[in-house]
């Protein structure tokens, strides 16, 4: 058995620190710096830059009850592409239940940038605008 590439093993990570909603965790494995840009026409889109816009942002996403699914990775010493299923567990009007990728761009064995590309923006458009009033 091979040993994973250490940016998988990043990526694997900020996962980790995800799910359990470790948002300390997370900043270790960021960039003070990192964009993470998030495409779209709702209220949560737009390129968050540095660590505390991020982290409003990932927080965000926690009381929407997001959830990811990792389905495939691919690696070289730059970059990882992450394809997931992402989910919301809210009770809101509407639920969230879509495919995604993301490209991390990874530098000194930290996440700089995140460029995310939904499955269907026009479904995560929808989700944001009727349930941002919401929290």
């Amino acid at each position: 058995m091979t040993e994973k590439h250490p940016n998988i093993q990043l990526i694997e990570s900020f996962f980790t620190a995800y799910s359990n909603s470790d948002f300390e965790a997370m900043q270790q494995v960021m960039a003070i710096d990192v964009k993470w840009h998030i495409p779209g026409n709702h209220p949560y889109s737009g390129t968050k830059t540095g660590i505390s816009q991020l982290m409003e942002y990932l927080e965000k996403l926690h009381e929407f009850g997001f959830k990811a699914e990792q389905i495939v990775m691919g690696v070289n010493d730059n970059y990882v592409i992450d394809c997931h299923r992402n989910w919301s567990t809210s009770g809101g009007s509407s639920v969230l239940n879509a495919m995604s990728c993301l490209l991390w761009k990874i530098e000194e064995n930290r996440i700089v940038e995140v460029f995310n590309f939904p499955q269907e923006q026009n479904l995560v458009d929808d989700f944001f605008n009727r349930n941002s009033s919401i929290l």
